[in-house]
């Protein structure tokens, strides 16, 4: 029997303080700041193959090291500036990583409205997703296969289709938060 007092969230969160305060304060919240939403482009971007949790401990650096990431700053980063971050253990140290940062920052800029522009691809509007169990969420889907496609068209670094679902769920273009979670907005 659950203790009504419990808090119910998605289980990916459960058991640890820092996925918690990520899963219920930022997770799935509609982003329309368009600072916002690069911050949550190039973490994802750095999360490919590692732990979100890794991501979430790492990102104080990044934001020290990248700009606090203004867009505009790191568009103008040199090769020094990227050798620096390559050795600074206290980020994700992968080449390519590092080097779409700048890559992406430049095609950032490049956009218009960028977000009007991501918001786009879920037409101005949270897709809600309907998912009694984690096991349900998928990984990837139409609208984030189009936004790849269209990114990497773009210039865009590190926005496989995967990515860009994490993307969407994180910026909340899509609300993945379970039906029974508290959070679910």
């Amino acid at each position: 029997m659950n203790d009504s007092s419990q808090v119910i969230r998605c289980p990916w969160a459960e058991g640890d303080p820092l996925m918690q305060d990520y899963h219920d304060n930022e997770w799935g919240i509609a982003v329309w700041d368009a600072h916002a939403l690069f911050e949550r482009l190039i973490l994802e971007g750095m999360q490919a193959g590692l732990s979100w949790r890794l991501v979430l401990e790492r990102r104080p650096a990044m934001r020290r090291a990248f700009f606090g990431f203004d867009a505009g700053r790191l568009a103008l980063a040199s090769e020094d500036d990227q050798r620096r971050w390559l050795n600074d253990a206290s980020l994700i140290r992968n080449r390519a990583k590092i080097a779409s940062v700048v890559t992406n920052a430049r095609a950032y800029l490049a956009l218009d409205d960028p977000v009007a522009y991501f918001w786009s691809f879920v037409d101005g509007t949270p897709i809600l997703g309907e998912w009694r169990k984690a096991s349900e969420v998928p990984s990837q889907t139409g609208e984030s296969r189009a936004m790849s496609k269209a990114l990497k068209a773009r210039g865009f670094k590190f926005v496989g289709p995967t990515i860009c679902y994490a993307l969407m769920q994180s910026a909340g273009l899509v609300n993945d938060h379970l039906l029974d979670c508290q959070f679910r907005q």
